[in-house]
């Protein structure tokens, strides 16, 4: 892929104007099924310890969701629970204890954890006692690979530089700081108002404490952006210098999302304007000296992101880029998502069923599926794809078993279709992402999805561009 400046015709805009996975799993999310069960994730992870047994355990890495916000951001898809009131924090905590315990106690034991990452909601919602609380649970179980990435989602509003000494202080090396755009219009019109000023004086302090690597998170498309106000921020964010940028499309589906509800629909930027809003930052970031990773993320040339790129060795996960080898992940907390040994299993969404079941003795899974021979095939090229931008069709063979383009005859007939509008190349023995393609990546991904092909919907996912 290269990262040169590409024009997006209006035409291909118009045509692709519409939802798409972000796939940051294969199978979707939306196709899990309520008759996974418990038992299936407890299997998974029994067989996972009989796999360290035979010494071909998997690399392993954890997630915990925070849910709790002080504050309602009217774009926010997360699940979450407003509340000013601290104390609810406790029995959560106890809860997601018990979890801590049951998932550890089907595994080896002492597993050694290569990414640990802490989202929600506000993460720090809680307190310092509490978030070193959260650390000891977990070490209790686990053990943290020398070289391991131990990151947080920091909302600015929460935070001083008190604050980020004390999570560098419990084991945290990367912050992600949760942005969105600095224009004080957008942030009243999405009720969320945090200055330029305050985020660059935490970042200082990050940058002093010895923070590994600091990250961004910016969306286009929200209320009452434009082009020019977008470029602002882009200029903004341009002089903060953080190792990586996450840039994420606005999702609106107010049908779903009750917050979104208070974002009026008029006030949104049109298809056209947020494609150059789009192209904008792809172009500020490659002038900034910033590697286009895939989709929506960018990191600086010597960040380890860019270097896996460059390498062949980058993955896609729930949390989006990485570059931690393929392998189990074991999330915790209300709704978070495993995936372990080839099974999906995602937790209770609400609070309260999560702490029932927990308090029953039950794992807190209430959904969730195992993934077929295809799902798995399919899920290696949309990775390829996402992740390179490339597939070897002898590579992949020999990978997979499989046969190409013989055993995905319809799937290479569209491609075909994407190949006439310039966002793929096919060779003899090849396909490839173009530059502009790479705009549409979700698009080129989606040709592999069978249950979008069997008629299944996108309503419920953002816009492609």
């Amino acid at each position: 892929m290269t990262d040169a400046a590409v024009a997006l015709p209006e035409p291909l805009i118009r045509r692709h104007d519409r939802p798409g996975p972000r796939y940051t799993s294969y199978p979707t999310a939306d196709r899990f099924a309520d008759h996974f069960s418990p038992a299936h994730l407890a299997e998974a992870l029994s067989e996972r310890r009989r796999q360290a047994e035979a010494g071909e355990v998997p690399p392993l890495s954890l997630y915990v969701h925070i849910p709790f916000c002080e504050q309602l951001c009217y774009y926010c898809a997360c699940n979450k629970v407003i509340t000013k009131h601290h104390e609810r924090a406790l029995p959560y905590l106890q809860s997601l204890s018990r979890e801590i315990g049951m998932t550890a106690a089907l595994i080896e034991p002492n597993a050694v954890v290569q990414q640990l990452h802490l989202g929600g909601g506000s993460p720090t919602f809680l307190s310092d006692d509490e978030l070193s609380r959260v650390m000891q649970m977990l070490l209790s179980h686990y053990v943290l690979a020398d070289a391991a990435e131990v990151s947080i989602e920091v909302d600015p509003r929460t935070v001083t530089a008190e604050r980020l000494a004390h999570l560098r202080a419990i084991g945290f090396n990367r912050l992600s700081f949760g942005v969105q755009d600095f224009d004080p219009d957008v942030q009243q019109a999405v009720h969320r108002v945090q200055p330029y000023e305050q985020v660059q004086a935490l970042m200082e302090d990050a940058r002093r404490l010895g923070f590994a690597s600091i990250n961004v998170d910016l969306i286009y498309g929200l209320p009452k952006q434009t082009p020019a106000s977008f470029a602002r921020t882009l200029a903004q964010v341009s002089t903060l210098r953080p190792d990586r940028i996450a840039l994420y499309a606005y999702a609106h589906l107010p049908e779903r999302f009750k917050p979104q509800r208070r974002i009026h629909a008029i006030e949104l930027p049109a298809a056209a304007d947020r494609a150059q809003m789009l192209a904008s930052a792809i172009t500020a970031f490659r002038e900034q000296g910033y590697t286009h990773i895939g989709m929506d993320h960018f990191a600086l040339e010597n960040d380890e992101l860019a270097v896996a790129k460059r390498e062949g060795r980058l993955r896609r996960n729930f949390q989006g880029y990485s570059t931690q080898p393929d392998g189990d992940l074991i999330a915790l907390g209300v709704s978070a998502i495993s995936h372990v040994g080839g099974c999906y299993a995602q937790n209770a969404k609400t609070v309260e069923q999560y702490d029932a079941l927990l308090a029953d003795g039950r794992l807190p899974v209430v959904r969730g599926m195992a993934a077929t021979a295809d799902d798995r095939v399919r899920r290696q090229l949309i990775m390829w794809l996402m992740c390179q931008g490339h597939i070897d069709f002898d590579a992949a063979e020999r990978a997979l078993g499989i046969s190409l383009p013989g055993d995905f005859a319809p799937e290479f007939e569209r491609l075909q279709v994407l190949q006439e509008q310039g966002l793929v190349e096919l060779g003899p023995r090849s396909v490839g992402v173009t530059p502009l393609g790479w705009y549409f990546i979700r698009v080129v991904a989606m040709v592999f999805d069978a249950y979008l092909a069997r008629g299944g919907s996108t309503a419920q996912f953002s816009k492609v561009l």
